[in-house]
Formats: structure tokens, C-alpha cells, sequence
């Protein structure tokens, strides 16, 4: 079976998670706090970062977008679109998802890192900055969800999983397409909804 070093907040985690439910790919999900370096971590990935994945022949792969890279070539590609434009939209889906989560996370970081009286203010609006310009891009290109969804549906699905558990919902506003397209994410497929960020 594959091993998942995860986390369950990790919106990056949480993309692997979704993906492999998604693609049918069972994993032994190994919780860790990368701030304490925990052994068996290092050894898979020096970087200390997850989402790492140890395949059942003990190779490691990361980072997550390597991750749902092989996870689409062993499930058959239940991941990715097998039509060369269709799977390019659905790449540049899960970058600009990935691409939110790291202004998000960096955001976070910079609050929960710092000591209170030297949080700098004018990087946490240069960080939101970029997330608004996402979000608002998001709302109007988000991909429509049905059935079959692919890569870049389950890495947007996390991202914005992430962004209600740390910033809450009111990124909503002014955004109805995507505050529609959460919800119907979830109608839809109710079955990867354990996967989403939570709280650790």
C-alpha cells in the first residue's frame, strides 16, 4: 500500500488525499508536524515537507503535484484528461489552486510564526493581494463540475477548503459563481468530503 506523510490541514495534503480517493488509490495516511522533523519524515523527503508519498516498492515521490502526476499514470489516468488541451486546462487549474495555497499558507506563516509586534502588515496585504486577484479569477474561470471532475477541480476544492478553515467564508462575498461551485462540489461528490482541510 502507498504511505501518505500528510497533515490534515495541509491544503496540498489534502489535494493528494482527494486525488487518491478520486482515482481509487488506497493510502496508509501517516499524520506528522514537519516543525518537529519527526525521523521517519527526513528520511523520505531531507526537504521535511509533505505531502511526501512512499510507493509500496519504498521509492518516495513529492511534491504534490508530482504526486498527482504519478497518482494519474498508475490509476489509469482517472486524473487528467488523456486530450492534450483538456489535460493543459486542467494543469493550469491545479497551478493557479497550488499558487493560491502558497500565498495562503505564507500568509498564515507569517502571523503564527512571528512574535505579534513584528507580524509585517504591508507583506500580509501583499500576500491577500494576490489571493483576491485569484479568487476573483477563480469566480469567473472556475471549471463547471459534474460527474467526472479531473486535477484541477480536486486542487481548487482544497485550496478553498483551506481558505475557509483559516481565513473563514468571508472570501464569499462578491464572489457568487465560486461560492456556488464550492457548494455544488460538494452535492456532487459528498464522498470526498472527509479529505478537505480540517483543523489538526
Amino acid at each position: 500500500m502507498h504511505k501518505l506523510y500528510t497533515s490534515p490541514s495541509s491544503p496540498f495534503s489534502a489535494k493528494v488525499r482527494l486525488a487518491a480517493q478520486y482515482a481509487g488509490i488506497e493510502l496508509e495516511k501517516h499524520i506528522v508536524v514537519t516543525s518537529e522533523e519527526p525521523a521517519e519524515l527526513i528520511a523520505a523527503n531531507p526537504l521535511g515537507k509533505i505531502p511526501t508519498l512512499v510507493t509500496p516498492e519504498g521509492k518516495t515521490v513529492f511534491d504534490s503535484r508530482v504526486i498527482t502526476q504519478y497518482l494519474n499514470r498508475i490509476s489509469g489516468n482517472k486524473l487528467f484528461p488523456r486530450n492534450a488541451e483538456k489535460r493543459l486546462d486542467a494543469e493550469k487549474f491545479e497551478a493557479i489552486a497550488d499558487g493560491l495555497a502558497d500565498v495562503l499558507v505564507a500568509h498564515v506563516y507569517e502571523r503564527r510564526m512571528r512574535p505579534e509586534e513584528i507580524v509585517y502588515q504591508p507583506v500580509l496585504d501583499w500576500y491577500w493581494k494576490k489571493a483576491e486577484r485569484t479568487l476573483d479569477l477563480l469566480n469567473e474561470t472556475a471549471p463547471r463540475i459534474g460527474t467526472k471532475i479531473h486535477g484541477g477541480h480536486i486542487a481548487i476544492a482544497a485550496t478553498l477548503g483551506y481558505l475557509n478553515l483559516r481565513f473563514g467564508n468571508g472570501w464569499e462575498r462578491g464572489r457568487p459563481k465560486l461560492k456556488r461551485w464550492v457548494k455544488r462540489f460538494a452535492e456532487v461528490h459528498p464522498e470526498l468530503a472527509a479529505q478537505l482541510p480540517k483543523a489538526a
